[in-house]
């Protein structure tokens, strides 16, 4: 019952909500001047990742309300997904660059998921609260281990953008799967997010 009251309250308010937005950037673009090229690039931006919030937030109703189905619902984004976030918050007006080191294992589906919103925590960080003109993302795999770095020019300082998703939250799922987290300003400035994560899951 209670999943049940969860997946109403997302479909109804942030589903609505997420929609309305999505739709109005829409419109607004329609209603530009062909010169207008810069304005029309960020609500196409505001539009896609509007869409992609929307059908990610289905797949979550989708799995409380029915969570025997899970499986054959959309896959949770993974490492394999870093170049499309990367290009995502390129868009939205920071330079990032992206640099893999070693040779890519299979991942466990939930270490997977971890590394990558710790990505995508660091990167929200610098794009919204950090002030940060660049960032810079690191994987590497070695020694058993996924090595992630996620670091900008800004403020110095992390925040947590909610939901479950910010600082704490990536602490915690970092801890579940026995890696260790390190975030704090860079003595040269700016802000960096250092995780290690085990290939293997703990049994």
């Amino acid at each position: 019952e209670e999943r049940a009251r969860i997946a109403r309250e997302l479909h109804d308010v942030v589903g609505h909500s997420v929609s309305v937005m999505t739709v109005q950037a829409s419109a607004v673009r329609r209603l530009l001047r062909p010169e207008q090229e810069r304005e029309r690039e960020a609500l196409e931006v505001v539009e896609r990742t509007g869409r992609e919030a929307l059908a990610e937030m289905r797949r979550m109703v989708g799995v409380l309300r029915r969570p025997e189905e899970a499986p054959a619902l959309a896959p949770q984004p993974s490492l394999q997904h870093l170049e499309r976030l990367v290009e995502q918050v390129r868009d939205a007006g920071l330079p990032v660059e992206l640099r893999v080191e070693g040779d890519a294992p299979a991942l466990p589906a939930g270490v997977d998921l971890t590394a990558y919103r710790l990505v995508q925590e660091g990167l929200t960080n610098a794009l919204k609260h950090a002030d940060a003109h660049s960032a810079e993302v690191v994987v590497r795999y070695v020694n058993g281990d996924v090595e992630l770095e996620v670091s900008d020019d800004g403020r110095g300082t992390g925040e947590d953008t909610g939901g479950g998703q910010g600082l704490v939250g990536i602490r915690e799922r970092v801890a579940v799967y026995g890696g260790e987290l390190e975030a704090g300003p860079r003595p040269e400035g700016g802000f960096s997010l250092r995780a290690r994560l085990p290939l293997k899951e703990p049994t």
